[in-house]
């Protein structure tokens, strides 16, 4: 049998970890690989040296996770009940640096961050080069042309966003406004690459808990008038809400409250859910608006992978669809299911763990949502699945305005 790859041993070592059951990573190996399985006694070699060590002795240097077994163990079922555990917040609920979980989930999931050995046994850098071509012909159904171009990215936190090249999406994009959620960052700590951007107003809001929430808007456009927040304390001292007054709409950047693992936090969210949208309707008296952000919900089975799997889980609970709904039906468009409503496997957000990205096992929690009375002027509303920097990707809205 051809000896197993690095990152075979390092998923065995967890699936192990997890089971303590051979035929299980056995089995799991087999139908993740579909090649035959490693021997026991080399999956629990691998395991041995892992527990004794703490790292794997062949694992890149720069990657080595240097912690515990058990602490791997923890770390991978926390991501396992809950896929939409964010970094941050399995670094609270263990009690371990973020950097401590990060390095454990890009170790052994994040395969591009590694150089494969090729047939030839040469070293390939496996990071992918991008060629797409972002342009756009994109028209309303009476023929005119896009002028406004609005892009919504939860970046999973800024300072690490900017580290993984996320500010690349100004040069693919060049878009007219950007608008970013959960950059968990002080307004004392923005770092000026992007307070700064040639070209830009920048306008941020973060929560009175440093490290946590937080969203900003950057724009070329500059607003008439800039408000922060939904006019509710609890809620804004969590730093969730932006909005822009432009000529012709309103624009809305928005970081919804997740309902937790295990739900914890779902009364938070049912009484948010209401008073947004309560703020909702109050602009849109005045004018059009354009809501964009991370809501926080899968609406229908269509908007994630596994339903069946995840109806007790955050993002996809009967109370936050039915929000969610109530919401379309107080005036307000879903701008990618109105153009797209039979399209399938159209994610913006994949769980670190299990390297769901690459087998595409992911929910669809970022959206634009306009005012009815706007959607004559939509050209398209698109998902850049391509573009990585977080545990989400960008989402692109084309307007005629």
């Amino acid at each position: 049998m051809k000896m197993a790859s690095l990152q075979h041993k390092a998923q065995c070592v967890i699936w192990y970890g997890a089971s303590k059951s051979v035929p299980t990573v056995q089995r799991k190996y087999q139908q993740k690989y579909g090649k035959p399985p490693p021997s026991q006694a080399s999956i629990k070699s691998w395991f041995r040296k892992f527990k004794d060590t703490g790292s794997l002795s062949k694992f890149p240097r720069s990657a080595r996770p240097r912690i515990t077994r058990d602490t791997v163990v923890r770390i991978y079922e926390i991501f396992r009940r809950d896929p939409l555990t964010s970094v941050c917040g399995a670094a609270r609920e263990l009690k371990l640096p973020e950097s401590t979980v990060r390095q454990v989930i890009s170790s052994d999931f994040e395969l591009h961050h590694y150089k494969e050995s090729s047939e030839n046994g040469k070293e390939k850098d496996t990071k992918k080069v991008r060629t797409e071509d972002f342009s756009s012909d994109a028209e309303t159904k009476d023929g005119k042309k896009w002028n406004l171009k609005i892009v919504s990215w939860n970046v999973d936190g800024l300072r690490a966003w900017l580290e993984k090249d996320g500010m690349s999406v100004f040069e693919h994009e060049n878009p007219d406004i950007v608008c970013l959620q959960e950059t968990k960052c002080a307004i004392a700590k923005l770092p000026n690459d992007i307070k700064d951007i040639n070209g830009y107003k920048s306008y941020f809001m973060s929560a009175k808990l440093d490290g946590y929430s937080g969203v900003g808007l950057i724009s070329k456009l500059e607003p008439l008038v800039v408000t922060y927040g939904i006019k509710d304390k609890a809620h804004d001292d969590e730093g969730r809400c932006i909005t822009a007054e432009y000529e012709k709409f309103y624009l809305v950047t928005v970081y919804v409250p997740n309902a937790g693992r295990k739900l914890v936090t779902l009364d938070k969210r049912m009484d948010w859910d209401p008073k947004f949208l309560k703020y909702l309707k109050d602009l849109d008296a005045k004018k059009p608006i354009i809501v964009c952000g991370d809501l926080n919900v899968a609406h229908n089975e269509i908007d994630l992978a596994n339903p069946k799997a995840n109806k007790k889980n955050a993002g996809f609970t009967k109370e936050e669809r039915d929000s969610f709904t109530d919401l379309l039906s107080a005036g307000f468009v879903d701008s990618f299911r109105h153009l797209y409503p039979d399209a399938t496997a159209k994610y913006t957000f994949w769980t670190y763990m299990m390297n769901c990205r690459a087998k595409n096992i992911g929910w669809r929690l970022d959206y634009f949502v306009l005012s009815e009375r706007l959607v004559p002027q939509l050209c398209d509303s698109l998902i850049r699945d391509t573009l990585t920097g977080s545990d989400h990707c960008p989402i692109t809205l084309l307007m005629h305005m």
